[in-house]
């Protein structure tokens, strides 16, 4: 099943409002590009700006706690974001996995929480070097799978991010048999977890995804788009990567 493939971009912890000037561009291609979404998930302080920089484009935001209001100091709940009118959010990011230590559960709840906003979740999953060096891979990610994924998920509110970690910002990619193992043991997941919805859902990966590498990564079975993290940045990167998915 050939589904309509996303382009993601994860501004992760940089840009401040001058970044705001490549959402023109990266707009325009988007529009040129009717064929596949694009969307853009920069930090919290630029989502409502972005918004009004770029109303065509859709903005998400790269985390959300888990309750919908509280005494959470610092945190920002879904039902904020989508107040200001953000359509994403990215859960479970290799990099809060590690450095904020969130599990599974931690995962799931944040992603029923952006289901119950009415937003769209990007749910990430993906194994350190260390694991894939040592053939757990696959166990891994579908250990993730099986604790992250929230039952209610379906092809309008989830989407599934694969990240090898050990490619994310290195400049190395996996090769694309060992993508495309990957991202089939993903879409056999996402059918035991979520049934008739399962072959629905989107699957993206991400790790290093460039304009030179993007064309063929995009065509690798069951890779239904992309995450990408410090190329999205600016429009000069960003724009030939969605132009390349555009192409196939």
């Amino acid at each position: 099943m050939a589904l309509r493939k996303l382009v993601a971009g994860n501004w992760k912890m940089n840009g401040t409002r001058a970044a705001l000037a490549e959402l023109g561009a990266i707009a325009d291609a988007a529009a040129g590009a009717p064929s596949l979404d694009v969307a853009i998930c920069p930090p919290f302080t630029l989502i409502d700006a972005a918004i009004a920089q770029a109303p065509s484009l859709p903005i998400g935001a790269q985390d959300c706690h888990h309750a919908e209001k509280g005494a959470h100091t610092g945190c920002i709940s879904a039902t904020m974001i989508a107040d200001l009118g953000a359509t994403y959010v990215i859960v479970g990011h290799s990099e809060r996995r590690a450095d904020q230590s969130e599990t599974d559960a931690d995962v799931q709840t944040k992603a029923w929480a952006v289901l119950a906003a009415g937003l769209t979740a990007i749910l990430c999953v993906g194994e350190t070097e260390a694991e894939r060096d040592a053939g757990k891979a696959g166990m891994v990610v579908s250990g993730q799978m099986q604790g992250s994924v929230p039952p209610a998920g379906t092809a309008d509110n989830l989407v599934i991010a694969y990240e090898p970690v050990w490619a994310i910002g290195t400049g190395r990619t996996p090769s694309v048999r060992d993508v495309a193992e990957m991202h089939g043991l993903i879409r056999a997941k996402l059918d035991e977890l979520l049934g008739e919805e399962g072959p629905r859902v989107r699957i993206l990966y991400g790790g290093s995804v460039k304009p030179d590498n993007a064309a063929e990564l995009m065509a690798v079975p069951n890779v239904d788009g992309a995450l990408v993290g410090g190329a999205s940045l600016t429009a000069a990167l960003f724009v030939p990567i969605i132009e390349a998915t555009a192409a196939l």
